[in-house]
């Protein structure tokens, strides 16, 4: 039997490195645009702008890859193929990246512990949190800027308070703590369930509520 010639242009090496460009300009593309629009541009909640930044990277991407005759040998399919990894990967890196760094705790705890000297009490931790993150982070204002753009809570005359969708959402987190999350969990040095069901030593009576 006779072997087929390979088409002409279509050797795996090429065809590799035409991926690799694609997945190269992707990224550059997403940079470049991810910063531009967070050092310059208005942004309303850090993840929601960062998937942004990687849909608009996705697009352009795209119709460089089925426009540019540099990617003629990579075929539709693949093409196709390319650009949902492409809008994937845009999403994990805005989800990895700065909406972590931006919401996370434990990044706060390692970087207030290099700021204090690289160590820090730790029955005095709870007041750090307390007295500083909250305060350093702006905590209260933007998580209810975030929720109040993803339409799960209104503000009106001076009340918080949840919105169909809110309370939606609210439900399937509570259904999901108490269902999935681990009732075995490491909390300093002892397994405990504390997590799976946090409002459980919640008395009530507290003044705070709306009318």
């Amino acid at each position: 039997m006779t072997a087929t010639a390979p088409t002409k242009g279509q050797s795996p090496t090429r065809l590799l490195g035409r991926l690799v460009a694609a997945a190269a300009l992707f990224l550059v593309i997403f940079g470049a645009i991810h910063y531009v629009h967070f050092r310059f541009m208005l942004v309303n909640v850090v993840l929601f702008s960062a998937v942004l930044d990687g849909l608009l990277a996705t697009l352009i991407t795209c119709v460089i890859l089925f426009a540019n005759r540099f990617f003629s040998t990579v075929q539709i399919s693949e093409k196709i193929l390319l650009s949902v990894i492409f809008l994937l990967t845009g999403y994990t890196l805005s989800l990895s990246i700065p909406a972590v760094i931006d919401r996370s705790l434990s990044f706060y705890i390692l970087e207030k512990l290099q700021q204090r000297g690289g160590g820090i009490l730790l029955n005095r931790m709870p007041e750090v949190f307390t007295q500083e993150y909250m305060k350093e982070h702006h905590l209260v204002d933007i998580r209810i800027t975030e929720q109040m753009e993803a339409g799960t809570v209104v503000v009106r005359d001076g009340c918080v308070r949840l919105t169909s969708w809110g309370n939606s959402m609210a439900t399937a987190s509570r259904f999901y703590r108490l269902h999935f999350l681990p009732t075995r969990r490491l909390l300093m040095g002892a397994y405990s369930a504390a997590l799976v069901d946090p409002f459980q030593g919640d008395q009530g009576g507290k003044d705070y509520t709306c009318n």
